[in-house]
Formats: C-alpha cells, structure tokens, sequence
C-alpha cells in the first residue's frame, strides 16, 4: 500500500470514527449500554467510573486491526485503519478526559471559538442527567450552543445546573 492510500486510510478512519462515535453514544450508550454511560451523568467519586469501559470495548477492534495488519499478515489497510480508530482514542482522550474533564488537574483554557463550543456543547450534554432528552453526542463536533440550547428547551427534560462532572 503506498504511503499517500495509507495515509488517506488513516485519515478517513479518524473523521469516520466520529460518525461511530456519534452513533454509539446516541444509540447505544444513550439506549441500552445506559447501564455503564449513566456513571458519566453523575458526579464522580473517585478516579474511574463504570463508563471508562467503553474505552476498552472500543479499543478491541483497534488492537485486532493493528495485530492482524502488523503481525498476522492481513491486508495491510487493517494495520491503518487500528491505527485510526487509536489515534480517534487517543484525541478523545485527550479533549474529553483531559481537558473538558479534567482528570488531571491542568489551568488549561479554551481560547479558540473551536474548543470553547465543544466545551459548551458538552456541559450543554451533561446539563440533563437522565438517558432521555439530551443534546450533542459527537464530540469533534457540535452544533452552536445557542442551537443546543433551544433542542434542550424544546425537549421539554428537565436541565439541571450546566456543568460537568469532575
């Protein structure tokens, strides 16, 4: 494979993974994996929560592609794609746990109108605690929080303080 189809690979594995990531929050963490999710809509009480096995669920098919591709003697597009869907983790990470959580302490600002709208949209996310009647499920991207704020009142669910959990 040359380097440029790799890359592209990569690449569209990255922006692709946003689309699952949407999805599975919506549908699937939103629907019946609430059961894990609901720990991310309260205040945590210690290091982990019952939601941060998502992050090992969703690294399992990253591991195999990565295994299968490098070692296994798959198609080497595998190899590519894990590669994308750990780089996708690691930004998620990164934005999520790190900064917009702050699961280490950090005096990072958001300062970009880029960072500070999806910062919003997710205190915009976690303004409503139940599974039912939240806004924004991407996370590289989201909608103008003044569009999130009419879905939430439109919606009719009950919105607590907008703040997220630390």
């Amino acid at each position: 494979m040359s380097p440029l189809n790799a890359f592209l690979l990569f690449l569209a594995t990255v922006l692709g993974m946003e689309l699952f990531a949407y999805a599975a929050h919506r549908w699937i963490m939103h629907g019946p994996g609430w059961f894990l999710h609901a720990s991310h809509h309260r205040p945590r009480t210690g290091n982990w929560e019952l939601n941060d096995l998502y992050a090992a669920i969703f690294a399992v098919p990253s591991f195999v592609l990565l295994l299968g591709g490098v070692q296994l003697g798959w198609w080497p597009g595998f190899t590519w794609i894990g590669a994308g869907i750990a780089a996708y983790g690691a930004i998620y990470f990164g934005f999520h746990d790190l900064i917009v959580h702050k699961r280490i302490r950090h005096r990072y600002i958001p300062r970009s109108s880029y960072m500070k709208r999806i910062v919003q949209a997710h205190r915009l996310h976690h303004a409503v605690r139940t599974r039912k009647g939240t806004v924004s499920f991407g996370f590289l991207y989201a909608p103008k929080p003044e569009v999130l704020k009419a879905q939430l009142r439109a919606s009719g669910a009950v919105v607590q303080r907008i703040t997220i959990p630390d």
